[in-house]
């Protein structure tokens, strides 16, 4: 007769210490397997961006100093203090090079690792923040902003003014879009570039960068405020890009900074992008300089220089400081199809949803033959813009004279950083015209 209690407990002293070695294997291997997976979340672009010489990336080097020339003369007729130019092609640097001051006052040379005040170049990446939230289902293009910011429901729109010069308010015809703020399409200005009665009431309720303390101060001051015109109904430039911001810290649980950190910085490896302008770093940015009356370059007056509270007060519109080489990974991403060096952003038809020309047919766009995507303005007819470059070519500037542009044909990247503002619409096309006539193959 068999005591199958007896045997059940022999049977188990025997295997509890093999079970014990299985279930510490499964842990090992458990630990293993999360430690791939974080590491592969937090993989880093952190190889350098190689350099080739000019006539290896397709450049003539007697055209390329066409641009050389130039930028010297325009330094040397104080149009410019300085600059900074670094253009690449096929993932490698062709050329980049510092010209002039950084300080005109004491001749401090600019250099190529200076840090610049990005200004409305930080739009492209507040763009890129907003898609990876799209790209992980947490939100539609299509969805309302009243979706996600309430206050946005019951705003009114401006339709003219009565004979007391009160502005009469009327309801949207439809709401605002997200896709509205990515393509500036919502309704909203720019209080410094207009004076219509919305401009007007945007001044006096302090909405302007230099006086609100946070993105969602400024949000809320903008949905007591009237819509200049209806949604989709025109193209405005506006504070669109700083609602944009609040909403990935609506969305994402997370600050703005933090988030452009976590998901964008960091994982491309752009160690030297801050906000605003951090005091440890003060020595690496160039003066800002503007034009006097007199046509001559003045320091920009530190009242009028909001960018050092950014610092700690990240916006979406503005705000962001770059070097040359940081700002190219981003770019070089963009170029890519929303990958570099192994880490992957975005998916490449999210980037070419972007570098598409969203501006609805029919309305007006800011200049001829160009369209407006998500953060970037779309080469769309080279003739009729009268520029050099190719249909698709997508990029923007910033205040203070910097301008980065992306050609998808000719995997080329060609970027200018000064620091005058207001920029000079001039200095950038022309910076243009003399990068792409010293391509010859």
């Amino acid at each position: 007769m068999i005591d199958r209690p007896n045997v059940g407990r022999q049977m188990m002293r025997r295997i509890r210490p093999q079970c014990a070695r299985v279930a510490a294997g499964i842990a090992v291997l458990s630990i293993v397997a999360s430690s791939v997976c974080s590491a592969a979340d937090s993989r880093i672009a952190a190889a350098p961006i190689a350099t080739e010489s000019p006539a290896e990336a397709g450049f003539s080097s007697v055209r390329l100093a066409r641009l050389n020339r130039w930028i010297r003369r325009q330094i040397a007729a104080r149009r410019e203090a300085g600059a900074v130019v670094l253009i690449a092609r096929n993932g490698k640097i062709a050329d980049l090079k510092a010209y002039g001051w950084a300080n005109l006052a004491t001749h401090a040379p600019m250099r190529v690792n200076d840090l610049f005040r990005l200004y409305s170049m930080t739009k492209p990446v507040t763009a890129v923040a907003l898609l990876t939230l799209y790209e992980q289902g947490k939100l539609l293009l299509t969805d309302p902003l009243s979706r996600y910011i309430p206050a946005f429901a019951h705003v009114k729109v401006f339709a003219g003014l009565d004979a007391h010069g009160r502005m009469i308010l009327v309801k949207p015809k439809r709401p605002i879009t997200i896709e509205d703020l990515l393509r500036h399409t919502a309704g909203f200005t720019y209080a410094i570039f207009g004076n219509t009665p919305v401009d007007k009431a945007y001044r006096a309720a302090g909405i302007e960068y230099g006086k609100v303390k946070s993105v969602r101060q400024l949000t809320d001051d903008l949905a007591r405020e009237p819509l200049l015109y209806q949604p989709g109904k025109r193209w405005v430039y506006s504070f669109s890009y700083d609602v944009i911001a609040y909403l990935v810290e609506r969305v994402s649980g997370m600050s703005f900074s933090a988030y452009c950190r976590k998901v964008i910085f960091r994982p491309l490896g752009m160690r030297h992008t801050v906000f605003g302008v951090p005091r440890r770093l003060a020595a690496r940015f160039p003066v800002i300089y503007t034009m006097n009356a007199a046509q001559q370059l003045v320091p920009l007056p530190a009242a009028e220089d909001f960018y050092p509270q950014m610092t700690h007060q990240p916006f979406g519109g503005v705000g962001l400081s770059s070097t040359p080489r940081d700002y190219l990974r981003f770019a070089q991403m963009l170029l890519n199809g929303g990958e570099l060096q192994g880490v992957r952003i975005l998916a490449p038809a999210t980037v070419a949803l972007m570098a598409s020309n969203a501006i609805p047919r029919g309305t007006p766009s800011f200049a001829p033959g160009m369209g407006y995507g998500f953060g970037v303005s779309v080469l769309e007819d080279p003739t009729r813009n009268g520029s050099l470059g190719n249909r698709g070519d997508y990029g923007w500037d910033g205040y203070a004279t910097t301008r980065f542009i992306v050609d998808p044909r000719k995997r080329l990247i060609a970027m200018v950083f000064a620091q005058r503002l207001p920029g000079s619409n001039r200095f950038v096309r022309t910076f243009q015209t003399l990068v792409f006539q010293a391509l010859v193959h």
